[in-house]
């Protein structure tokens, strides 16, 4: 009875796959990437940022001192490892803090003010996966250091909102409050505390521990009771310092100026324990649960990495959540581009001439499709005719010993032989 039993598991088959919450960007969904990528490379560029790339694996204590060691991102969805050697390490859960981490190694304190950053890449949290929400994801966020006037707050909404037009979503609003600065921290988290503690009762059992901890992350809960109870909460924004409420009221200046859509929102505070004045989300429409991104000021997270006291201000959007919401509305993915041209190789000598002559075609930016594993005519022929080419090149061995190739038109059927050097310029005359 044993023996069978390991042999049974002996035949078991391991299905794999990949691990939830996570998901392969296949080749037809590319072009979705590609276009957004593309859009925000230019957009960063253009307004001056320039891209950054940090490593996959940090230190763990960079997020636990950055983002704050009781956010949920730190406490409930951080990945984190020991190493052989015994470090502890994180899979980067934001890309805030490793800018910053970056910024103070690498000293770009002693380059010309402010530094304007970039990154689109994944991030990892271990989060309840649902559509347009992994747990490995990617975003794109903007990043400036060492400016703080409240036209940085501006530029970073600004290109954000500009983005997401830019790429098919008209529809989206901010989200915005002011969360005023150390000074007035105290004073926001009594009015609160205060607030909640004749509630107490009504509260999740997180929310009850943050009441304790960090009073403010209660505005960030996700339960609906938690949700309801927040609706009488005094308005935030009169608890701020008048500096705060100053630099506040030039943001939302602005924005009116440019028609940025936005709704003061005094109950937003985001969660993480770093935003310091202007603090803001991305809706579409009243969908709070999928906010395509946010962010804000975080001026005292330099000094608490150990760097210099420098103001700072960014934005994070979730490129899976923004795919998502495109598809929704109807968008069409971006067309790849086609080959135009196709070459038909017989036999080994037009082989090794195959690479050479597709060489030309690249330098000459003219897409060429091949199967270079085939020999039979009348099956590489039908390949081009499926992709739809307007031209097919068929190279032999008596082409290859004469240097010629031989051009064949897809749509008449006509043929012609042409000297081998000078196909890339003919076809250049006939594609245009």
């Amino acid at each position: 009875m044993k023996g069978s039993k390991k042999e049974a598991k002996k035949d078991t088959k391991i299905i794999l796959s990949a691990p939830r919450g996570m998901h392969d960007i296949l080749p037809s969904e590319r072009p979705w990437w590609d276009k957004i990528e593309t859009k925000a490379k230019e957009l960063a560029e253009f307004y001056g940022f320039s891209r950054i790339e940090t490593p996959v694996l940090e230190s763990a204590h960079l997020f636990i001192r950055g983002t704050g060691e009781n956010t949920d991102v730190v406490k409930k969805e951080m990945y984190t490892l020991r190493t052989k050697g015994g470090d502890f390490l994180a899979l980067r859960p934001e890309g805030t803090p490793a800018v910053m981490r970056a910024y103070i190694e690498h000293g770009f304190v002693s380059a010309p003010q402010p530094v304007k950053l970039y990154y689109f890449y994944p991030v990892f949290r271990h989060d309840r996966p649902q559509a347009g929400r992994y747990r490995q994801f990617y975003q794109f966020g903007l990043e400036t250091i060492g400016e703080e006037q409240p036209i940085a707050d501006v530029e970073i909404i600004y290109l954000s909102w500009l983005f997401l037009n830019e790429v098919g979503l008209s529809n989206a609003h901010f989200e915005i409050n002011s969360l005023g600065c150390r000074r007035c921290r105290s004073n926001l988290r009594q009015t609160v505390k205060k607030y909640y503690e004749r509630r107490r009762n009504k509260l999740c059992p997180d929310c009850r521990r943050r009441l304790e901890t960090n009073p403010l992350r209660i505005l960030d809960c996700k339960n609906e009771n938690c949700i309801k109870l927040k609706e009488d909460l005094p308005p935030l924004i009169d608890k701020v310092c008048d500096d705060c409420r100053s630099h506040f009221e030039q943001v939302l200046e602005y924005l009116e100026e440019l028609g940025v859509p936005y709704n003061l929102n005094s109950t937003l505070v985001r969660g993480l324990d770093y935003y310091t004045r202007t603090v803001f989300e991305i809706w579409l429409g009243d969908n709070e649960s999928m906010a395509l991104g946010g962010g804000g000021r975080y001026d005292e997270m330099l000094q608490e990495l150990g760097g210099p006291k420098k103001p700072a201000v960014g934005v994070a959007l979730g490129i899976e959540r923004i795919i998502e919401e495109l598809k929704e509305e109807g968008h069409k993915p971006p067309t790849p581009s086609r080959p135009r041209v196709y070459l038909v190789q017989l036999g080994e000598m037009a082989k090794k001439k195959a690479f050479k002559i597709m060489e030309d075609f690249r330098k000459h930016n003219i897409k060429l499709g091949s199967s270079l594993g085939r020999d039979n005519l009348r099956a590489q022929l039908k390949n081009a005719d499926r992709l739809g080419v307007d031209f097919s090149l068929i190279l032999g061995q008596e082409e290859v010993l004469n240097e010629t190739i031989i051009l064949r038109d897809m749509r008449s059927g006509l043929q012609e032989t042409i000297p081998l050097g000078k196909i890339v310029e003919e076809i250049k005359k006939r594609l245009h």
